[in-house]
């Protein structure tokens, strides 16, 4: 994806790695200051591992959570997130193997097998603890949340904007649906979908089947198609499916649609 004209540059990007307990409340930077022992005092909780990405002039953003495909928390998405960050949005990208111990792989037989041990449940439970989290940053504008997934991410991205009503938009690049589809009656917030043209890990009933969905329960829902390309076509470690001109078109038409899901929050 080429570069673009953003609001920010990457001189201008703070980043910092961030943990923070999973379904429980969060301590505030003023609670941990006031607590001299909050650094060292093992929590009882699951933790959520992840990095923190946010523009460092001085102002409130809104903010997003970027979920990652099968392959890990990689150099890959730290650079969306950068590219993210420099448009103007504070960037939260969980670890969602971190109860697996946090792995990072290519091999695609141990990206299968991690993708195999995923709790979902537990998941959308660290997810929606992100948010939380956002929201004791001072540089976040609180509940001013939204999330953009890859792959196994573009997934959960969809589950959480039917499950956290708090939620401004989602953005799924080549997720699988939800199932059943009745879930979606309880869709919260418009969705993006990238739909690869020819994805041999999402059938085309699956992408169907979330479009008469939408139809059927009256829910904001854009699904762009890229006719003849396959699955990850957005992925630029990846030579073999990479599309340069559909993926500056993908992330072109995600930046419009977050702009929009945003636009009462500038």
């Amino acid at each position: 994806m080429p570069d673009r004209v953003s609001p920010f540059t990457l001189e201008q990007i703070g980043t910092s790695a961030v943990r923070f307990p999973s379904g429980a409340p969060i301590p505030t930077i003023t609670d941990v200051s006031a607590d001299p022992y909050a650094r060292t005092r093992i929590s009882k909780d699951a933790q959520v591992e992840g990095l923190l990405f946010w523009p460092q002039e001085k102002k409130t953003y809104p903010s997003l959570v970027l979920l990652h495909e099968k392959w890990g928390l990689n150099a890959q998405i730290k650079d969306l997130a950068n590219r993210l960050a420099c448009e103007g949005y504070t960037v939260i990208v969980p670890n969602l193997y971190g109860r697996q111990g946090g792995m990072v792989t290519a091999n695609e037989e141990v990206a299968m097998e991690l993708m195999s041990r995923m709790n979902e449940t537990l998941l959308l439970q660290d997810i929606s603890s992100c948010c939380e989290f956002l929201n004791t940053r001072d540089h976040v504008k609180r509940n001013v949340h939204g999330v953009i997934g890859f792959g196994i991410g573009g997934s959960l991205a969809i589950r959480l904007a039917c499950q956290r009503k708090r939620l401004r938009g989602a953005v799924a690049f080549y997720g699988r649906m939800l199932s059943p589809p009745t879930v979606l009656k309880d869709l919260y917030c418009p969705v993006l979908y990238h739909q690869a043209g020819v994805d041999d890990w999402v059938p085309v009933e699956e992408v169907e089947q979330l479009r008469q969905a939408a139809k059927e329960y009256g829910k904001q829902v854009e699904i762009r198609t890229y006719d003849g390309l396959p699955h990850a076509f957005c992925n630029e470690t990846r030579k073999d499916v990479y599309r340069p001109e559909a993926a500056r078109k993908a992330w072109e038409a995600t930046l419009a649609f977050l702009g929009d899901c945003f636009k009462a929050d500038q």
